[in-house]
């Protein structure tokens, strides 16, 4: 464990130079701001007040927020399998695996760290009219229980606000969210340990493609289905999409038959073992080649 844990300090390390971490995380929090800054003008214009949670829990309700910030992972971990000039040094004193191990430690803290980020953002965004008590504001009722919601595009709904408190929605949506990009940086991982960088990037994107397709909107749209057709259809991109396992609305909550949260957290969890678990098996003959002080494949 002590090396583990060593492996994944040391990529931590290499942050202070690597101006890409910095970039990533600005870009997170211009992306926040973005998406955060019509439900706080709306606050503002109604002069009500908001949970300090809620900016984050509606901007992060909806898949397509949810798919973009994790784009910005692929940016952010872009030198996967993390080869640096202290990669000789860990794998002559320990095994590949290990050291993969480590890597794979990296990534879910590093990913932990950028989601917490991503939360902290939006409740900054937010915090000047902002409470912090757990209960739903006035801003949350006028947004779910009227249209209002649907002409800004913010993905309130009255579900939402009967099922859960604040805190309690913020924390499913985050481990929602935090499987969904583990998902994506672990097939990632996989498919750069494969293919090099291009493939892994081409993986990520094209996973992130996969979920964007079997939206039940863009699914409605593409083949023209019916609106009596469209629960068949939303209930089978609900089980056959990780993005739509990551979207809060997008679950059974007692009365349908789309997956439960505690089914989309098991799925998502299965996937991400499989696909370290294959990363472990290709690792062994992966081949490394250094060049100078740096690595690469």
């Amino acid at each position: 464990m002590k090396q583990i844990f060593m492996v994944a300090a040391y990529n931590f390390h290499m942050w202070k130079k690597n101006p890409r971490i910095f970039l990533s995380f600005a870009i997170a929090f211009i992306f926040c701001f973005l998406l955060s800054d019509k439900v706080v003008a709306f606050a503002d214009k109604y002069d009500t007040s908001m949970q300090i949670l809620e900016p984050f829990i509606w901007t992060f309700g909806d898949s397509n927020s949810i798919l973009l910030a994790s784009l910005i992972l692929v940016f952010l971990f872009a030198d996967m399998p993390f080869i640096t000039s202290g990669t000789p040094f860990f794998l002559m004193r320990t095994t590949r695996k290990i050291w993969l191990m480590g890597q794979a430690l990296y990534i879910v803290l590093a990913t932990f760290l950028y989601l917490v980020f991503v939360m902290a953002s939006t409740s900054l965004i937010c915090m000047k009219n902002a409470f912090i008590g757990n209960l739903w504001s006035p801003t949350a009722v006028i947004l779910s229980y009227s249209k209002a919601g649907e002409v800004i595009a913010v993905p309130a709904t009255i579900k939402t606000m009967e099922m859960s408190t604040p805190y309690q929605c913020a924390a499913i949506i985050f481990l929602l969210m935090l499987l969904y990009a583990l998902l994506l940086v672990f097939l990632m991982l996989l498919f750069h340990l494969l293919k090099g960088q291009p493939g892994g990037v081409i993986a990520a994107f094209g996973f992130s493609i996969y979920g964007f397709l079997l939206n039940p909107e863009t699914m409605k749209i593409l083949f023209h289905i019916s609106d009596y057709e469209s629960y068949k259809a939303n209930v089978i991109v609900g089980w056959l999409s990780p993005l739509n396992h990551a979207t809060f609305s997008m679950h059974n909550f007692g009365y349908d038959l789309l997956p439960t949260l505690w089914q989309s957290y098991l799925i998502c969890g299965i996937l991400i073992c499989i696909c370290f678990g294959a990363s472990l098996l290709v690792i062994q003959r992966y081949s490394f080649t250094f060049t100078g002080t740096q690595g690469g494949k």
